[in-house]
């Protein structure tokens, strides 16, 4: 029986940095493999799950689903005596990762632990300094010759955490960026199993949105959609956090700017005051920084709408994020797709009505 908790356990404890998510992949073959009629990938490595249409239609139209799979992590940059200096895949905080476990990936698996000198070790002008990501090391606990033989240079290096259960159905853990977007895909296609819809669902996991949003880029222009929703997750309430509305359990973020189809966010705001889905506003005046962009720009132009999910401490081994908002999301995602039909792209023109216009004028 699917369980939304443990499937986002399953996807935020695997490893998967950019460029290398595979393993995501093959969970999600896995996880939706009753839940959509077929799997297709374009050649950077997207993973697209399609459901066809339950209604007929004149028209046949394609709505994309993006979120994107990888995450942010290290690569082996190089060995000396026994210890292992990292590159950064992503946007590494280096702030947050002393003293972390983490997972060289060498010829085999070595659990490891990011190595700090000791206070006491350190003039008084350092302790008041972060280490640059240049400074980390990393100790497997081997002798230097064994390191040397099951290490390379461009190995993997991923933080390696369990996810943690908070009060209420809040949950911790690395990788909630953007796995818990991915789950929300998962409970919208739970949900679309009891509904039926006019437009095939393109529900696709896009790979290296960390590294430049490579995946989406490459995923839009293959699957060629009507219009699209992309997820990614929100900055949520916390001491220290200016953010622009979000608080965890209060629903999705729904985006408000440039980057977004005007209509596109008119009927999610509609869908989810007609299912009493609670929303928050998410004002972005420029570009996004998520999938969204890319896809808004691909072809000419494609109809697009952004979803996040409220998340604390966001790049980090501890990205805290509160169940509700997954299952939320994915509801109001799933009724929205419910209501797409044959007039929709009319619905979405951004060209005057000539009709009105020639009224006008006369």
């Amino acid at each position: 029986m699917y369980n939304p908790k443990e499937h986002l356990k399953q996807l935020v404890e695997a490893h998967a940095p950019s460029g290398y998510e595979a393993p995501i992949a093959d969970i999600l073959r896995e996880s939706w493999a009753d839940l959509v009629d077929e799997f297709d990938s374009d050649k950077l490595g997207s993973l697209i799950g399609i459901k066809r249409a339950t209604r007929a239609t004149d028209t046949p139209r394609k709505i994309m689903l993006a979120a994107h799979m990888d995450e942010i992590g290290l690569m082996v940059r190089e060995v000396e005596d026994g210890f292992i200096y990292l590159h950064s895949i992503g946007g590494i905080d280096s702030r947050v990762m002393m003293a972390q476990t983490v997972m060289v990936h060498g010829k085999r698996q070595l659990p490891g632990v990011v190595a700090t000198i000791p206070p006491h070790m350190l003039s008084a002008e350092d302790r008041k300094k972060y280490p640059a990501m240049s400074d980390l090391i990393v100790d497997v606990g081997l002798p230097a010759d064994e390191v040397a033989e099951l290490v390379r240079i461009g190995d993997l290096v991923t933080v390696d955490v369990p996810m943690i259960d908070l009060k209420g159905r809040k949950v911790a853990g690395k990788a909630m960026d953007d796995r818990a977007c991915v789950a929300v895909i998962t409970v919208c296609l739970h949900q679309l199993q009891s509904m039926t819809h006019s437009w095939d669902v393109y529900a696709t996991a896009t790979v290296q949105e960390e590294v430049g949003l490579r995946g989406a880029t490459t995923a839009a222009n293959y699957i060629q959609p009507d219009a699209a929703v992309a997820m990614d997750v929100g900055f949520a309430d916390q001491p220290g956090v200016n953010v622009r509305g979000g608080k965890l359990g209060d629903g999705p973020l729904l985006g408000i700017g440039a980057n977004f189809h005007p209509k596109m966010v008119d009927k999610l705001k509609e869908v989810a005051k007609y299912y009493d889905i609670k929303w928050q506003t998410d004002i972005m005046p420029s570009r996004s920084g998520t999938d969204a962009w890319a896809i808004q720009v691909s072809q000419g132009g494609v109809p697009t709408a952004l979803l996040s999910v409220p998340l604390r401490n966001m790049h980090s081994p501890i990205e805290t994020l509160d169940l509700k908002d997954i299952e939320r999301t994915g509801r109001l995602l799933a009724h929205f797709i419910s209501v797409l039909d044959d007039d929709f792209m009319d619905y979405l023109s951004l060209e005057p009505d000539k009709d009105k216009s020639d009224s006008e004028e006369e």
